[in-house]
């Protein structure tokens, strides 16, 4: 076929020649010439079927990238050429556009008829807002990327090319029931168990005849001396139990009793029935092991009923009040574990755990108090020690919970995008429960074993967020 379209061309050329010959001989003019020409060759040429269907645009005569959707003329008067659905129009994977006609259909991998997908409209190959009915170029002559239908099946569905999710870095995981848990770090302060406190006074008037060398400050233990005191009324009720039997039976049990209530030492009580004898002088000892915390006691002085002479308090246990903040309250439990750090112990933790929230909010500082009981057995704790309290805090049961980069907050809106396969993403919006070191929980959105995208989750959601646009735009407000 092409053998006989050259031959049929050299002797168009040869019928030309010798008509240009008698042309010249005749008078026939160039402009004459030149048409015969062109019609030679045009007869010589291989037909193409005429395009067929609906004009779909018009482009420029010259090949120009400048096309339109209704008739119009160049800048020279000719008009634009129309295209017509029949002609081929396809994209290749580089984005470059290629038309040309032909009469074969289009046939897909299995050599069946592919099925022709119509264009919706062409959108700006940058991302920006901006589309148009007809292929286009932007200001740097990039093509406008066409949008076919059945692609905008979800307005905010995102479809990513396999090379792309390779080259964007796209990672995804399951979601899974697991526990979630944190560490709550705050401040704190190491305090005295006030029910290891004890307060020495007298029950009755009486005069201290001697006080022992304790100061404030001073380690005491238990049963010894604090000091001795004179009273005329326990003198009295000593009297008259040592004038009795003295074997705290009957009548004289009540002289004891009343003996026992005016704060006598048991084993002066003893000595008073053993010897039947009423000391000048009482010893009084220390109801516990501690650390003296004040002395008021001096040799000579009147004690009235009533007046603290010491204050003993036993350091073996002591508490660390910590300030929570109000909206952490809710993943403290009593009883979770604690880890204290005081400062001036670097290097050393306490272990201990919570024992107590208090049922109140301070107003200034919008924080709780949060007691923590420590053992203290060397006494290494003191009272003022400013800690560092890590309080382990988290949901104990099983949630459904995703990494915390699965989760996009934008402030109104926290959403997670699903990998539906095959490239597609779907954006879902989430409701958030505990957030761990790790791992949150999603209360509401998501089940446990759906896909989600933990990584470059945020150029999904520019896309997403594009084709929503696009998608809420009205036909007529696409460019054209």
């Amino acid at each position: 076929m092409k053998t006989a379209a050259w031959l049929a061309a050299v002797t168009s050329l040869a019928l030309v020649g010798g008509g240009a010959y008698l042309a010249g001989a005749q008078g026939v003019g160039k402009q004459q010439l030149h048409r015969l020409f062109d019609m030679s060759v045009a007869e010589a040429q291989p037909s193409k079927p005429e395009p067929t269907g609906a004009v779909i645009y018009y482009r420029h005569p010259d090949g120009l990238p400048e096309y339109s959707a209704k008739p119009k003329k160049t800048s020279d008067g000719r008009d634009f050429v129309s295209v017509r659905e029949s002609e081929d129009i396809s994209f290749t994977a580089s984005g470059v556009k290629t038309a040309e006609t032909t009469d074969q259909p289009k046939r897909s991998m299995s050599g069946s008829p592919a099925k022709e997908r119509k264009v919706l409209y062409y959108r700006n190959p940058m991302g920006l807002p901006d589309t148009s009915k007809v292929p286009k170029k932007d200001s740097m002559g990039m093509d406008y990327i066409p949008v076919f239908e059945g692609d905008q099946a979800g307005a905010s569905t995102v479809k990513v090319s396999l090379g792309k999710l390779q080259r964007t870095g796209v990672k995804t995981t399951k979601a899974e029931l697991a526990s979630i848990s944190r560490k709550i770090r705050v401040p704190g302060t190491v305090t005295l168990d006030e029910r290891l406190i004890s307060v020495i006074s007298m029950r009755t008037d009486a005069f201290v005849d001697d006080v022992a060398n304790v100061t404030t400050g001073d380690r005491i233990g238990k049963g010894e001396s604090l000091f001795s005191f004179y009273s005329k009324e326990i003198a009295t009720t000593g009297a008259e139990f040592a004038a009795g039997k003295g074997d705290l039976r009957n009548s004289d049990a009540g002289s004891a009793l009343r003996l026992k209530n005016l704060g006598v030492p048991d084993q002066v009580i003893r000595s008073i029935a053993e010897r039947h004898q009423v000391p000048t002088s009482i010893e009084y000892v220390s109801p516990r092991n501690g650390i003296v915390l004040e002395r008021m006691a001096t040799t000579g002085m009147m004690a009235k009923q009533g007046d603290p002479l010491f204050r003993i308090a036993d350091t073996s246990h002591v508490w660390v009040i910590a300030d929570v903040p109000e909206f952490d309250l809710a993943s403290i439990q009593k009883g979770v574990p604690v880890a204290v750090r005081v400062r001036s112990l670097p290097g050393r933790t306490f272990e201990g755990a919570v024992d107590l929230i208090y049922p109140e909010i301070q107003q200034e500082t919008r924080t709780t108090k949060v007691r923590i009981e420590l053992p203290n057995p060397d006494g290494i704790l003191m009272a003022n020690m400013y800690a560092d309290v890590e309080i382990e805090a988290g949901v104990q049961k099983p949630v459904v919970a995703v990494p915390n980069s699965a989760i996009i907050d934008t402030g109104n809106r926290q959403v997670v995008f699903i990998d539906k396969g095959d490239g597609k993403f779907e954006p879902k919006d989430v409701s958030l429960g505990m957030r761990g070191e790790e791992q949150t929980e999603i209360t509401k959105g998501i089940a446990a074993g759906d896909q989600v995208v933990v990584a470059a989750n945020f150029l999904l959601d520019a896309e997403s967020n594009l084709n929503s646009a696009l998608s809420g735009m009205a036909p007529n407000e696409v460019k054209p």
